[in-house]
């Protein structure tokens, strides 16, 4: 590592996207001893039914915050990597970016580039590490400062906090947590690492796992699977895609979104309602049954299981399709 002089603050280049990188980039932003260069961050991308462009929550933060951005369309053209080298970086921190990085880049700072990666690694390399803690039943999940190199998540391991996920936690939540835990972790890790103090260390080669992109169709609902199973599903994608069944049939057949679920000791056929009143709506899964208490009719708002029965009529012994 090299310690950059003392008289002078530490020239770090922010690499992010997502909201998940945003907690990051505040406590960079806000440190002692520490100067933002720039901040790299993806195109603006179409988003709403005008498809009108918007920055990414990492660049709508920058601005906010006047610091420099930089939008190349690829990490690797040869043009954004000259760009990059003139801003001399002694340390390039990346969060949730988006993009692979070349050799080019992960060699041009001195102090390398750190990764911020929302899984206790090795486990759940990749896309969605915060959905697949969830979505697996995991007691824990965590953040882990990476040194970056070529591989998928592969670099070593800098330091690392865990964090319990509780039952009452979604995507949303657990986002948002392990959002302002990567910010502190990275602030805490920086001096140390680049005085050498910190020893970055090999990942651990049992348990490696990897997830990919979630795709709208992996919400939809089986209720053949137990219980317990769909209420993790349902936490793992909220707020999106969410968990979803189906109502009507052919052209009339409408979306349902199921927000909120607990657990029953009742059963029934898979799919069976086996209450609809006031205390809500209980459907039977492949074992035990699920109370829904919020839910959304396609194209309406988020509204209580009452509420939903005060215009939609369902009767015990329907079955709802997956």
């Amino acid at each position: 590592m090299n310690d950059p002089d003392a008289d002078r603050p530490l020239n770090v280049v922010f690499m992010g996207t997502a909201e998940l990188a945003c907690g990051s980039l505040r406590q960079l932003a806000n440190a002692e001893g520490i100067d933002v260069s720039a901040v790299i961050t993806q195109p603006d991308r179409p988003s709403g039914r005008k498809l009108k462009l918007q920055p990414s929550p990492v660049k709508a933060l920058a601005l906010g915050m006047e610091l420099p951005i930089l939008q190349p369309k690829r990490a690797r053209d040869e043009a954004f990597v000259a760009e990059l080298k003139e801003l001399d970086p002694d340390l390039i921190v990346v969060a949730a970016y988006g993009q692979i990085l070349p050799r080019a880049i992960l060699d041009l700072p001195p102090n390398g580039c750190l990764n911020v990666h929302a899984s206790l690694l090795p486990k759940y390399r990749g896309a969605s590490p915060i959905q697949a803690a969830i979505l697996n039943d995991d007691p824990e999940s965590g953040v882990t400062i990476m040194r970056m190199d070529e591989g998928l998540d592969t670099g070593d391991i800098v330091s690392m906090e865990a964090t319990p996920i509780l039952p009452e936690d979604d995507a949303q939540v657990l986002h948002d947590r392990l959002a302002r835990i990567g910010g502190e972790l990275l602030l805490r890790t920086i001096p140390g690492y680049v005085t050498g103090d910190i020893v970055p260390r090999p990942q651990p080669v049992e348990g490696v796992s990897h997830v990919g992109k979630i795709a709208k169709s992996d919400g939809a609902v089986d209720w053949t699977k137990p219980a317990r199973s769909i209420w993790c599903q349902v936490r793992a994608f909220t707020p999106w895609p969410g968990a979803f069944v189906y109502r009507g049939k052919d052209e009339g057949r409408k979306i349902l979104k199921i927000w909120k679920v607990t657990e029953e000791d009742e059963s029934g056929r898979p799919g069976e309602i086996l209450e609809a009143g006031k205390d809500g709506i209980v459907v039977a899964c492949g074992e035990r049954a699920l109370r829904i208490e919020i839910l959304q009719p396609e194209g309406k708002r988020r509204m209580s299981s009452q509420e939903f029965l005060t215009g939609h009529e369902l009767t015990v012994g329907e079955l709802i399709s997956s």
